[in-house]
C-alpha cells in the first residue's frame, strides 16, 4: 500500500520556494481547530497540539483500516492575531490569539471525527481533546514565501510578505498563518522551516 503525502500532492501551498515571495489561490480544506490565547510553549497551546496531533494519528489509522488508503498527517498549522496588533509589535505573547489545525484529507468526515474523539478518550486523558473541532476553512488569493530559521528571526520574512501584498495593490486580509514544515525537537533551529502566508484583498 502506497502512502498519500498531500505535502506533495499540494506542493504550491505547502512547499513554496525561500527565494521569492508567490501569489496562491488557496482552496477550501477540511481541518482538525482549536482556538487559544497566550504564548506558543504555554501549557495550553500543548495541550492544543497534542490534541490534534492524537486526533489526526487516530483518524489516520481509522481510514487505512476502513477505507484502504495510507497517508502522511499533515504539518502543524497556525492562525494568529491580537485584539489590539500592537502587542504583535511588542511581542506581548499573553495577548496572542491563535487558531492551531492539521488540514484533513476528504476521507475524514464529522462521523469519523466523533468517532476517533470517543477512541482517543477511551486511551488518553487530554485536557484539550473536547476543545477540537472539524470545519471548512477558505482562505482565497494569498501571498506566501519559506522562512528558514527560528521563529524569532521571521519579522523580515513577514515584512516581505506584507511588501509584496502591497506592491500589487492589494491589502492584508484576515489572520497572519504559519505551516511548521520541520519538527523541531529534531532539528537545529536554523534550519527550521516555516510557511509564512497572508491572504489578500
Amino acid at each position: 500500500m502506497s502512502k498519500i503525502d498531500f505535502k506533495k500532492e499540494l506542493k504550491q501551498f505547502y512547499r513554496p520556494s525561500a527565494k521569492k515571495v508567490a501569489l496562491v489561490d488557496v482552496p477550501t480544506m477540511n481541518f482538525l481547530m482549536v482556538d487559544g490565547q497566550g504564548e506558543p510553549g504555554s501549557e495550553r497551546y500543548q495541550a492544543a497540539v497534542e490534541a490534534l496531533f492524537s486526533l489526526a494519528y487516530t483518524l489516520k489509522f481509522m481510514i487505512k483500516k476502513s477505507v484502504g488508503i495510507d497517508y502522511a498527517v499533515m504539518p502543524l498549522e497556525g492562525l494568529w492575531w491580537a485584539e489590539d496588533m500592537s502587542d504583535f509589535v511588542n511581542d506581548n505573547k499573553a495577548n496572542w490569539i491563535w487558531t492551531m489545525m492539521i488540514m484533513q484529507p476528504e476521507w475524514v468526515t464529522t462521523e469519523r471525527v466523533a468517532e476517533a474523539i470517543k477512541q482517543v478518550n477511551t486511551k488518553k486523558n487530554l485536557a484539550a481533546i473536547d476543545l477540537v473541532r472539524f470545519a471548512e476553512f477558505t482562505e482565497g488569493k494569498c501571498a506566501q514565501t519559506l522562512h528558514v530559521g527560528p521563529f524569532s528571526e521571521e519579522g523580515p520574512t513577514v515584512e516581505r510578505v506584507h511588501q509584496f501584498i502591497s506592491d500589487s495593490g492589494s491589502q492584508l486580509r484576515g489572520k497572519h498563518h504559519e505551516i511548521y514544515l520541520s519538527d523541531i525537537r529534531r532539528a537545529a533551529p536554523e534550519n527550521w522551516k516555516t510557511v509564512i502566508r497572508q491572504a489578500m484583498v
